[in-house]
């Protein structure tokens, strides 16, 4: 082979190497600008309970992906650099505080509409929360209503519950029952940001619940919403959309000033 014929060869092989290095190097910085925005639904929540919002979002994990654990499979399965906004309502609310103390370095930020880290009351602290007795009651009305009219969804917009099985039903019931974040989360301390919706006449969620999470989140605003039941989604679907977006929209500030 001639000199000339090696050297350009050899030039096409770097110049195919570089071009390599460089589709390398987009797919890491796309990697590392994303932000996905991950919706964790309610105990028996449909997924139209989200039909009113208009916030991006990547998926709806239903209450029962939760108890399987697939959020902890897609937040593990992150490429470098990805983080996410968790958009957590009611039971949701409490599996996006259990994700954002494992994920730190994963979770952006928070979204929390209806939350509590402790569902049930517990009178040795003084914890406003259900009784067995009320979530008992919750069962029954849900059951004999099908959701349709139930937890303050106004007439006519779309229904935010569903029927499941009842071991579905169950396994979600156990986990309202069981989990308490209180102690883990004044332990974490987390560092994101966090926005807390909760309605003043909320009956299964008190609103006081929501001032202790504001309480133990450093960066967080508690907005009371006044009036309203337990469906926020479907009653305030545009405050949602702005506590969303207001984390979006300040993550897209801060790559461009530090372009």
């Amino acid at each position: 082979m001639a000199d000339g014929d090696y050297e350009r060869g050899r030039g096409r092989e770097i110049a195919a190497i570089a071009a390599e290095l460089r589709r390398f190097a987009a797919g890491r910085s796309a990697a590392a600008a994303r932000t996905s925005v991950l919706v964790l639904n309610g105990w028996s929540a449909s997924p139209r309970a989200w039909d009113l919002c208009r916030f991006p979002r990547e998926r709806i994990f239903s209450y029962v992906d939760q108890l399987d654990g697939l959020p902890e499979a897609r937040i593990s399965a992150a490429e470098p650099g990805e983080r996410f906004v968790l958009v957590g309502w009611s039971m949701g609310g409490s599996s996006a505080l259990r994700l954002a103390c494992r994920f730190p370095d994963r979770v952006a930020a928070l979204v929390l509409v209806a939350a509590t880290p402790r569902m049930m009351e517990d009178k040795e602290t003084g914890w406003r929360g259900m009784s067995p007795h009320r979530l008992a009651a919750l069962e029954y009305g849900l059951k004999a209503t099908h959701g349709e009219g139930f937890f303050g969804a106004p007439e006519g917009t779309p229904n935010p519950y569903m029927m499941d099985s009842d071991d579905n039903l169950t396994r979600g019931l156990d986990y309202l029952r069981e989990t308490d974040l209180r102690d883990e989360l004044v332990r974490a301390r987390l560092s994101c940001p966090a926005r807390i919706l909760q309605s003043e006449r909320d009956g299964i969620v008190r609103a006081d619940n929501a001032r202790f999470l504001g309480s133990v989140i450093p960066d967080s605003t508690v907005e009371i919403v006044p009036g309203a039941e337990h469906a926020l989604p479907v009653t305030v679907p545009g405050r949602i959309d702005a506590a969303v977006m207001h984390f979006l929209d300040a993550k897209s500030a801060k790559e461009t000033n530090h372009e």
